[in-house]
């Protein structure tokens, strides 16, 4: 009798009380609804909360469904040193954008040691674009995903849809992992980057491929260790280390490889760009090597006279310090005649600069060179011909 006793027990808490049998924290039994239109916020928090305050490692589940979403932060550290949030359905943003402002609509804050594994993010940012495109008083908007402060975190399989401003946004973290994502929006959506990096170190994208309307990856000031491979670029505007001299007291951006990347169609390719302004800042020890340029208006660009609109730089030099950048084995076709171009600073000027078997053509033509305060080294087979 103790022995059918014990039995009818455990199917009492396994049916009845199932997240704490399986330690996972599904959030529809927290009270969200997959319909895309209840907002499921309090849910996700609520589940979130359980989960982070077990010992053990825990499971947050999102089943299948369209779950609405505003402002969100999942706050750590946790209680656990395992942190999973498992999604099998689709976070939606309110379509009212002037709710979302400025800054983040998903955010993990100081969390360590989580994986986010599948699901897509729909940040509906469609309103705000024709918004920004008709030249109206809009917000910035908000980025779809952000990590502030997060350490030892893993990203894999996500989608990120329409995202209003960024799609995704690293900020003061360390070991950052992403592992086939997808960034998706058209070429048209205004300030759509894909991944924007910051104040980091050991940030890694692998496998990973991304369409927007601005940088597929921006690799800002503080941003050191980084591991970009296997990624498919474009439409977009490439992958750009900047804008750099944005303030006069800006960190270092260091120790970055850009490995097997297709850019397609794509406005630059690899890029580094900063404002012609006084900056304590610099750019050393980046490694572009196995890229594939289809179509890419600027495949190979340092530009350091960057000054939109020629706001608050005109006549001003650019105090960003660029060493030690190579590019190898790079191949394609250029959009326009020149395909490789190294405008540095007049006060600063690049050094160490490194090609080595660089082969891009103009509609089937030799394209062209131009360097302006740039020194280094060519070998290989170099096509345009190094004006280094």
């Amino acid at each position: 009798m103790a022995k059918l006793r014990y039995f009818f027990v455990f199917l009492f808490f396994t049916f009845f009380f199932p997240l704490a049998v399986y330690g996972d924290y599904n959030v529809v039994q927290f009270g969200a609804r997959g319909d895309g239109k209840t907002d499921s916020g309090r849910a996700f928090l609520n589940a979130w909360q359980a989960a982070c305050s077990s010992v053990r490692p825990a499971t947050v589940y999102v089943p299948r469904g369209s779950y609405l979403i505003k402002r969100i932060i999942f706050e750590g550290p946790c209680r656990n040193s395992r942190m999973t949030m498992k999604m099998d359905g689709t976070l939606v943003a309110s379509t009212n954008y002037a709710a979302y402002g400025s800054g983040n609509w998903v955010l993990f804050n100081k969390v360590k040691g989580l994986i986010i594994d599948g699901g897509t993010l729909d940040g509906r940012g469609k309103g705000l674009w024709a918004c920004k495109t008709a030249g109206r008083n809009c917000p910035q908007g908000a980025r779809s995903l952000a990590f502030n402060g997060a350490e030892d975190v893993l990203v894999r399989g996500l989608k990120s849809i329409n995202s209003q401003f960024f799609h995704v946004a690293v900020n003061l973290c360390k070991n950052i992992r992403f592992h086939g994502i997808q960034l998706l929006a058209p070429d048209d959506s205004p300030n759509t980057d894909g991944v924007h990096v910051q104040l980091s170190t050991g940030v890694t994208i692998v496998n990973s491929a991304m369409k927007t309307g601005d940088d597929c990856i921006s690799i800002g000031p503080g941003t050191r260790n980084m591991w970009l491979e296997r990624i498919v670029c474009g439409p977009g505007h490439g992958i750009s280390i900047g804008s750099l001299a944005q303030e006069f007291k800006e960190e270092g951006v260091q120790n970055i490889t850009v490995k097997t990347v297709v850019f397609r169609g794509t406005q630059n390719g690899v890029r580094i760009k900063s404002w012609g302004r006084p900056s304590t800042g610099f750019v050393r020890d980046v490694r572009f090597m196995n890229l594939v340029m289809i179509n890419v208006q600027n495949p190979i660009i340092i530009d350091q006279n960057y000054c939109p609109g020629n706001r608050d730089c005109p006549g001003k030099y650019s105090g960003i310090k660029i060493s030690g950048v190579t590019y190898k084995n790079i191949k394609g076709t250029s959009a326009t005649p020149v395909a490789v171009m190294f405008h540095c600073s007049q006060a600063n000027p690049c050094s160490r600069i490194g090609l080595k078997d660089v082969k891009l053509s103009y509609q089937n033509k030799r394209a062209q060179s131009s360097c302006i305060f740039a020194d280094g080294s060519a070998s290989g087979l170099i096509d345009p011909p190094s004006c280094l």
